[in-house]
């Protein structure tokens, strides 16, 4: 048995295991990261329905366009596959027939709640319609939130190629230049850097009033002397991602502005510090809070501290009040606390931090200190 056979196998072994622990009796799939992960299959989202179904101790079903049935061939698992031609008016029976050889009806299927469309759940619903449709998002965090040593070595490789691709960016940047500009430089760097092209988000790049936006979309603006600019960015290496968030000066900037950036610096390494295996996600959130809450900027730090990274740029463990998770070793995530000043300008500083046998490990390692650019 090869490493990936061996791989897949664990996996599915370990997909029965959380069925049968959240009580269902079949997980029911859309083309994504899950599905990615559980067969190494890979698909687009488009008209025609792809379906996998997974059943405790029986091979893999998939509903899928007949015309992508060669991508089966190189598959280390046995799979059944329920394969349609072009004509819509045909696709219903085909996935009856993939219902009925799963033996789904009056059972509690579990589906990705945000991967599940209408188009997929139709078919299913139809075919299968004593069924019960749950969602499964505590399962699936369950099934992919521990990455092993393969996994990581992928994300600290997106994130070496994220690094590289900023740091050869720099140069370009500086009063005049627009926010489209810089993240169409950065865009080309990360490609050439060796991400896939296919990013984990289109690269943030605001500057001046927009910094102080945590989700602005690069515009026309040109920077100005005096402006704060946050860049948020990443990469993909072999499915798997990177996040990563610096903030830059424009020439010398505000007084408030140098003071807010080394609060966020502070509050980042206290998330960083605290992280460790049965820590709770919920500490890691109030560690860095309280750094900013305590310099009178609380109001000022409106998201959350941070969210999980894998195959996706936004997936469990969520980072934030609330959540007692206990942290364990091999859960990675963000830490990017950030201070907002509305209509004026913004810090954020993030982090990709992995959770260790014996603490926390940052994945990432830029500066942090607010650097004054051009260099």
């Amino acid at each position: 048995m090869n490493d990936l056979t061996s791989r897949l196998t664990s996996r599915h072994a370990h997909l029965d295991r959380i069925l049968e622990q959240h009580q269902l009796d079949a997980l029911a799939l859309n083309p994504g990261p899950t599905l990615t992960y559980l067969t190494g299959l890979h698909f687009h989202l488009m008209e025609r329905p792809v379906t996998a179904l997974f059943i405790p101790g029986k091979p893999p079903i998939i509903v899928m366009p007949e015309l992508e049935i060669a991508k089966l061939t190189s598959l280390p698992f046995i799979v059944q596959a329920f394969p349609y031609g072009e004509d819509p008016e045909t696709w219903s029976v085909v996935f009856e027939q993939a219902a009925l050889a799963a033996g789904i009806n009056g059972r509690k299927i579990g589906v990705e709640p945000t991967r599940m469309r209408l188009l997929e759940y139709r078919y299913l619903k139809d075919a299968a319609p004593q069924a019960r449709y749950l969602h499964a998002d505590e399962c699936l965090a369950q099934l992919r939130m521990r990455k092993d040593p393969i996994e990581i070595t992928a994300m600290r490789k997106a994130v070496d190629i994220a690094q590289r691709a900023l740091q050869a960016t720099l140069p370009s940047i500086g009063a005049g230049v627009s926010e489209k500009q810089i993240a169409a430089e950065l865009t080309i760097q990360l490609l050439q850097a060796g991400s896939e092209p296919e990013f984990p988000f289109a690269p943030i790049v605001s500057g001046g009033p927009n910094s102080a936006n945590p989700h602005a979309s690069p515009t026309d603006r040109p920077l100005q002397l005096g402006d704060l600019l946050v860049i948020d960015w990443g990469a993909i290496y072999d499915g798997y991602v990177s996040d990563l968030t610096r903030t830059f000066a424009i020439g010398q900037v505000d007084d408030e502005y140098t003071q807010i950036a080394r609060i966020v610096a502070e509050a980042n390494a206290a998330g960083r510090e605290i992280a460790g295996p049965e820590i709770g996600a919920e500490e890691v959130d109030r560690a860095a809070r309280d750094v900013i809450e305590r310099a009178g900027y609380g109001a000022y730090f409106i998201h959350r501290t941070g969210h999980g990274l894998g195959m996706e740029g936004h997936e469990p463990p969520y980072i934030r009040a609330g959540n007692s998770l206990s942290l364990l070793e091999g859960m990675t995530f963000t830490v990017e606390p950030g201070i907002y000043l509305p209509g004026r300008g913004g810090v954020r500083i993030e982090d990709n931090v992995v959770i260790t046998l014996d603490g926390a490990e940052s994945l990432s390692n830029l500066p942090r200190e607010l650097i004054s650019l051009p260099i």
